[in-house]
């Protein structure tokens, strides 16, 4: 009996299908490149990003939230190589742009530039199309913003002991100004003070919070709760006296300014925060990578430097850190919508 040795496979196949395999492999190799096809777990992770990736920010351009995104987005782009594309989908007071990320592919590259907003004070406002924690991977906290407490010059208060006592002494004839509205940050936090303090005073809404604090300036309205930014503007200013901040602790963009907790009300803190959260689902390398690149920005002197001049107190410590302070801030701001009483549900 003779034996005949077998050929290899690759030898055996005809012309005609050794071509097919060859145009099969170039076709799957361009869709992995081009991201059409994705590839499982680890390996997604290790050839991302192969393409531009797109971070949604929910309001218009030009404010703190749109800056420091611009400000991650090109870090990250010098950093991974790939372009990060700021695009500012506004409408529905951020619901838009949010439900959108909550809604894309869970495949790194369409990411969310989130904020207190979105995440912690919209759901107690109004229904909305997501959810805050089970639709999203929380990727990093960039940095907390506290508020400040500003009051005209003309009181006699220099201190936020000295302010309670002055308007306790004449309760609801004060005004504060409402920067941005009932539901704004600023309005939410002087009603989250008033609760603590045992005050009653009447809000006066404003469309934004550059109005009221001309007001306060001017002696029109005695006292705001106003932006970090704003607020350092004004530290020169003799017709406005800042008396504390929203944060636990000292903002170190205006450390002579004690905080409310410091001030006599322990465990007060209310501030805006900004930072990235992707898709639920989003493999958990992606998420790391993009983590880690952030805690290295806010380690770099030079881009803590340019949060600090935004009023931006940097925060970082991953997706696990972020997710707690998601978890905290939600019952925060739920516990101010409803002293205010702006629900719209």
């Amino acid at each position: 009996m003779r034996f005949t040795a077998l050929r290899p496979y690759n030898a055996r196949m005809t012309k005609h299908a050794r071509a097919a395999r060859r145009r099969f492999l170039g076709a799957t190799l361009a869709l992995i490149a081009f991201g059409t096809l994705t590839l499982p777990g680890g390996a997604q992770a290790q050839s991302w990003p192969q393409r531009p990736v797109k971070v949604l920010v929910p309001f218009a351009a030009g404010g703190n939230i749109d800056v420091t995104g611009r400000l991650v987005a090109a870090r990250l782009s010098e950093r991974l190589g790939q372009q990060f594309v700021v695009e500012n989908r506004v409408g529905g007071a951020g619901i838009i742009a949010t439900e959108a990320v909550a809604r894309s592919a869970p495949d790194g590259y369409t990411l969310l530039w989130a904020s207190t907003n979105v995440i912690a004070i919209t759901p107690h406002t109004n229904k909305v199309p997501y959810d805050p924690v089970k639709d999203f991977a929380p990727v990093n906290a960039l940095g907390s913003s506290p508020q400040v407490l500003m009051v005209n010059s003309k009181l006699p208060a220099k201190t936020v002991q000295e302010f309670v006592a002055y308007a306790k002494a004449q309760p609801q004839k004060l005004a504060y100004g409402g920067g941005g509205g009932p539901g704004s940050a600023g309005n939410l936090i002087m009603a989250l003070f008033l609760k603590r303090a045992g005050l009653e005073m009447t809000a006066v809404s404003y469309r934004g919070s550059a109005p009221a604090l001309a007001d306060v300036i001017a002696g029109h309205i005695p006292v705001m709760f106003g932006p970090m930014s704003e607020a350092h503007a004004q530290r020169a200013n003799a017709n406005v006296r800042l008396l504390a901040v929203s944060s636990e602790k000292r903002s170190r963009r205006l450390p002579d300014v004690p905080s409310i907790a410091e001030s006599g009300y322990p465990g007060y803190h209310a501030v805006s925060w900004t930072g990235m959260l992707a898709p639920a689902g989003t493999p958990k390398e992606i998420v790391k990578r993009l983590a880690d690149e952030i805690d290295l920005a806010i380690k770099d002197p030079k881009f803590g430097d340019q949060l600090l001049s935004h009023g931006i107190d940097p925060i970082g410590g991953g997706p696990d850190a972020f997710a707690r302070m998601i978890a905290s801030e939600i019952p925060v701001w739920g516990e101010a919508v409803k002293i205010a009483g702006v629900s719209a549900k």
